[in-house]
C-alpha cells in the first residue's frame, strides 16, 4: 500500500527542515525556508508541525520502544526497560541510521533544541513507565527505571551522534550494560 499525500508532504518537509538545519543551522533557518524548500506554504507547514522545532524532535520509535519492552520475558523492571530499548533500536532500519544520527548531530549541537529535547524524552519516559506499570511493576519502579534508560540512551544517542566511526549498537550497549550491572560495565575491560 502506498503512502498518503499527507504522509509524503510530512515527510518531505521533515526532510528539508533536516537539511537546511544541517546547512545553516536550526537557529537560522526558518519556517518559510522550509516551507519553501519543500515546495509547500507555511500554513501547510503548521498543519504537519506545530512549531519549527517538532520537524525534528518527533520521535518515530516511542511505539516501538514500548512494543519492545513488552515482548521481553519477566524480570526486574530495569532490566526489561533496557533490553526492550536495545531490541526497539536494533530495530532501526539500516538506510534510517545516517537521518538518525545526522538528526542527533543537529539537536546536540542547538542548545535551543537540546533543552526542548528535554519534553521529547518526557513523553519517551512516560510510554516506558506506561509499559512496565502495565506489565506488573509499581509505579515508582516503573518511573524510576524509564528515567535511568532515558537517561542513559540520550547520553549515548548524543555520544553516538557526534562520533564518526561508532556504531549506534556499541554506544548504546555501553550505556545500557551500566543498568544492567553486567560485568564489564565499567568500561575499564
Amino acid at each position: 500500500m502506498g503512502t498518503s499525500r499527507w504522509e509524503r508532504t510530512h515527510a518531505r518537509l521533515a526532510a528539508c527542515a533536516i537539511n537546511l538545519f544541517d546547512a545553516q543551522g536550526f537557529e537560522n533557518t526558518t519556517v518559510a525556508q522550509i516551507a519553501d524548500a519543500a515546495g509547500v506554504s507555511e500554513m501547510t507547514f503548521f498543519r504537519h508541525f506545530a512549531t519549527k522545532e517538532h520537524a525534528i524532535l518527533a520521535d518515530p520509535y516511542d511505539p516501538a520502544i514500548a512494543s519492545a519492552i513488552e515482548a521481553q520475558p519477566p524480570g526486574p523492571a530495569l532490566i526489561r526497560a533496557a533490553r526492550g530499548v536495545r531490541s526497539a533500536l536494533a530495530q532501526v532500519p539500516t538506510e534510517e541510521i545516517e537521518n538518525v544520527r545526522r538528526r542527533l548531530r543537529i539537536i546536540s549541537r542547538s542548545p535551543h533544541l537540546r533543552a526542548k529535547s528535554v519534553g521529547t524524552s518526557g513523553v519517551s519516559e512516560a510510554a516506558i513507565s506506561a509499559q512496565l506499570a502495565a506489565d506488573g511493576a509499581a509505579p515508582i519502579v516503573a518511573r524510576a527505571a524509564a528515567a535511568a534508560v532515558i537517561a542513559s540512551l540520550s547520553t549515548a544517542l548524543i555520544e553516538w551522534a557526534e562520533s564518526e566511526r561508532e556504531p549506534l549498537t556499541s554506544m548504546l550497549d555501553l550505556a545500557l550494560l551500566v543498568l544492567e550491572a553486567r560485568e564489564g560495565a565499567s568500561g575499564d575491560d
